[in-house]
């Protein structure tokens, strides 16, 4: 009945059937469009992803195409990020800020061509962005929606999966880096990127009417390394510190908040939107921070739930909350993310958080909590 009334006004992913018969569960809504995000035991999702190899619809990424004689200007106005190194043929993650500094949007950014960029959008309008700054910035670019439907496949054995669907080329796929592919008569741009922390790849339909023909050759290709169809799984993305847009921060959030400083090159020459407050902002410092929580091992799998949203303490004084918190089983402890005062925001200081069972304590952990050196996705 929920879908039925929303559908008025959400749109629904190519895969929506595939994904709805393989027995998507739950939805979150991505840019106007419904994603699946759970289909069973989250833990269980967990354990195929890391073991195994998972399939995700994803299709909510939507494309923002910048191509046209004035491109490589254009994404260099837009992103505060040096791309003196981002050659044809290879990704970047990056931030989009607006003229306060506050991120609009997180996307990969992959290079197509020499003047052709597709922006693999997260949570946010960013082609309306896109489009809106064009009309002020006097250059000679085109702003569209390419049509382009992505899926993930991500997980210990994707690559096996990859190369049973697409062949060996596609074993010498660096990570962030991308290449065209054609199967059974489907165009598709294929990525080494993932919103999961492990080995991952991303395929980009460019005929959406295939959608089904490109999910059931996935399916095909990936029985022999026990492919489940799933969402993105949260356990994961918290280990691998990977943050979400609105969940994790809010709209006055900059790139200093939350982390991605690195993501900011305030020496680069050209003055990208938001450069004078970035510059101001990294002077002055911020009032909060996004911090990684590590919970003490007396928490349980079935309290992780209960410690989302909750009041964090120190000394007594609530100094921020927690955006989300997971029970990692690797890790065999609550993990999770807050937003605190920044003063309460360095590496090993111990905090309690009011969950719905009782309080835990915590310290200031770093981010990533698995994985520092990104080793799994590099592999």
């Amino acid at each position: 009945m929920l879908l039925s009334v929303l559908d008025q006004s959400l749109e629904r992913s190519p895969f929506f059937d595939c994904a709805k018969r393989d027995g998507a569960a739950s939805y979150i809504v991505l840019n106007h469009m419904f994603m699946p995000y759970r289909y069973g035991d989250q833990t269980e999702e967990y354990w195929a992803l890391v073991n195994d190899a998972t399939l995700w619809d994803v299709a909510a990424e939507r494309q923002v195409e910048i191509s046209g004689p004035d491109a490589r200007r254009f994404v260099d106005l837009l992103v505060p990020r040096s791309l003196e190194r981002c050659a044809v043929g290879q990704c970047r993650y990056v931030v989009i800020t607006d003229a306060d500094g506050h991120i609009l949007n997180d996307p990969v950014l992959n290079r197509l061509e020499e003047n052709k960029y597709w922006l693999s959008a997260a949570d946010s309008d960013l082609l309306l962005w896109a489009k809106g700054v064009a009309c002020f910035a006097g250059m000679d670019v085109a702003i569209t929606e390419p049509e382009a439907a992505p899926i993930q496949i991500q997980g210990n054995k994707s690559r096996d999966v990859m190369i049973r669907l697409l062949g060996d080329k596609v074993a010498d796929l660096k990570y962030y880096h991308l290449m065209e592919a054609e199967l059974d008569g489907m165009s598709l741009v294929v990525t080494r990127t993932g919103w999961s922390g492990d080995l991952g790849y991303e395929i980009y339909l460019r005929d959406t009417a295939r959608a089904g023909d490109l999910w059931e050759r996935v399916k095909q290709a990936g029985k022999p390394s026990n492919l489940r169809v799933t969402g993105p799984n949260t356990i994961r993305r918290v280990e691998a510190g990977i943050i979400a847009m609105r969940s994790d921060f809010p709209a006055e959030a900059t790139p200093f908040h939350v982390g991605l400083e690195h993501l900011v090159d305030l020496d680069k020459p050209v003055d990208f939107i938001g450069k004078t407050a970035l510059r101001r902002i990294a002077a002055e410092g911020v009032a909060w921070k996004l911090v990684g929580l590590e919970f003490d091992e007396s928490a349980t799998d079935g309290e992780a739930a209960s410690f989302g949203g909750r009041a964090v303490n120190r000394d007594g004084v609530t100094v921020g909350r927690t955006t989300v918190v997971v029970y990692s089983p690797r890790l065999k402890r609550m993990i999770g993310y807050a937003r605190i005062d920044a003063a309460a925001a360095t590496l090993g200081i111990r905090l309690s958080v009011e969950g719905k069972t009782g309080r835990q304590d915590a310290c200031v952990a770093k981010r990533p909590f698995f994985d520092a050196k990104k080793q799994e996705p590099r592999r």
